[in-house]
């Protein structure tokens, strides 16, 4: 039996070899089937990343499938975005991307995509409920085949035609996006450094999480050391893009963003773009200064990808390095696209990467930090911090609560995917930061302590 708590915000996720078990995969697979049958139809794209259990986990999702009576098209081992882009290109109904993302190598998951969009929320427990009853559609599907990554990387290398070439470092770090960049940097006018582009499901190098900057530092002394103008790390299912600049440093989300709505507002004056509760004021602020409407949302690929589709927006962004271009392109999170448009706006500018952030502000600010909360417990926990700073600060409910302070701002969120509160603080110099820090640990503190004093 399936437990309720791998059953998440956005998607499916637990300890492969725990939590999903064989006899209980097949039953996910029969009640995907039946919602997808229910609401979008029943030709179904299901693509796998390279973890040691997601070929196991295919072989019983997909019985589920066909079972159900969905007509499985098995695109084989590769990046989430490939999952995504089969759906468009073989005109599926929807799809499944087998991933444990992130996570550590034990855990793995499931993306469910209905109609054009991952689904999230409501309809996830819908899957669960349908599990719990056994009301399965009940049928006899077909299984097949198909390359996808052929197209796919004709039609993102068609994208590009660099003006000189850019020397760049690409960190794959064992995961999906290995063979698939390759094929991309090879249509394209790079010099490019390949680094842990073999896939391996062991992840012998370093964890597939490219903000992590102790993950990130062969990539870092690789750039230094060869003058590439710019490095490039992608996590495990290749959705999230990492990036350090000429001298080393990280480069985060939101100054991504920043980077590619400076560019985009170039040629779509007034264009919308969305951030996260993560991200730095300083990006909202540089997108207003430049006429576009900046909008702050909830954390999440499927939730902003819902979101974008509500308000046309040309590109969102998460400080975990989700990039989401409809300007040009599907809509979808695509780490390989994403560094393709990175190394093109390096290319065009003639300037290294550290130049695109000239002119903006300079801000302090931490790293997202995690500390340790039970599912049961964490919004709760959130719930009170945010009731508390009400009664004196201004602060953004739409996702945790972010305070706003009079020179920065600090932000308290439970995780949707872990049993952690998620942290980040900003402001305009060190001490002020380390004090509004001190204020919310301190009210995060006697919050947790009064949530678990209440049984």
């Amino acid at each position: 039996m399936l437990k309720p708590t791998i059953f998440r915000e956005y998607d499916i996720r637990g300890v492969a070899d725990q939590e999903l078990l064989d006899p209980d995969i097949q039953d996910l697979g029969r009640g995907i089937g039946t919602y997808l049958q229910r609401h979008s139809g029943k030709k179904i794209a299901l693509g796998r990343d390279t973890r040691l259990s997601s070929e196991r986990l295919r072989n019983a999702l997909a019985q589920g499938l066909v079972e159900s009576g969905c007509d499985v098209i098995d695109v084989g081992v590769g990046p989430t975005p490939l999952l995504y882009y089969a759906v468009v290109h073989l005109k599926a109904t929807g799809g499944v991307m087998i991933t444990g993302s992130h996570n550590p190598p034990e855990y793995n998951g499931f993306k469910v995509v209905s109609g054009p969009s991952t689904i999230y929320g409501a309809a996830i427990q819908e899957i669960r409920q349908i599990i719990e009853r056994k009301d399965f559609e009940k049928g006899a599907g077909k299984a097949s085949a198909a390359d996808v990554a052929t197209p796919y990387v004709d039609e993102v290398a068609a994208q590009f035609q660099f003006a000189r070439r850019v020397k760049v470092v690409a960190d794959a770090g064992n995961g999906t996006a290995g063979p698939v960049m390759h094929r991309v940097f090879e249509k394209l006018n790079v010099d490019a450094t390949e680094l842990f582009f073999e896939m391996d499901g062991h992840f012998p190098n370093h964890h597939p999480d490219p903000t992590v900057p102790e993950f990130i530092k062969k990539l870092i002394e690789t750039v230094r050391a060869s003058g590439a103008e710019l490095g490039v790390a992608f996590d495990g299912d290749a959705d999230r893009i990492g990036a350090v600049d000429e001298k080393g440093n990280v480069l985060w989300g939101d100054q991504l963003m920043t980077i590619y709505a400076r560019e985009i507002l170039t040629r779509k004056p007034g264009a919308t773009f969305i951030g996260e509760v993560k991200c730095s004021q300083v990006m909202y602020d540089e997108i207003k200064r430049l006429g576009g409407n900046p909008i702050m949302y909830r954390t999440g690929h499927s939730l902003i990808k819902a979101k974008m589709k509500e308000v046309h927006a040309e590109l969102a962004g998460e400080m975990s390095g989700h990039m989401f271009f409809a300007d040009r392109y599907y809509g979808f999170d695509d780490a390989l696209y994403a560094a393709c448009r990175l190394i093109e706006i390096v290319a065009k500018s003639g300037k290294p990467l550290s130049a695109q952030l000239e002119g903006l502000p300079q801000m302090v600010s931490t790293p997202e930090i995690r500390f340790d909360c039970s599912d049961q417990i964490k919004f709760d926990v959130v719930k009170r911090v945010a009731e508390r700073f009400k009664k004196t600060h201004q602060v953004v409910d739409i996702d945790g609560a972010r305070v706003l302070f009079p020179q920065g701002w600090g932000l308290v969120r439970a995780s949707n995917t872990q049993p952690v509160l998620v942290l980040r603080f900003e402001a305009t110099n060190q001490k002020l930061l380390d004090g509004y820090r001190k204020e919310i640990e301190t009210a995060l503190s006697e919050a947790m302590a009064a949530v678990n004093a209440a049984g």
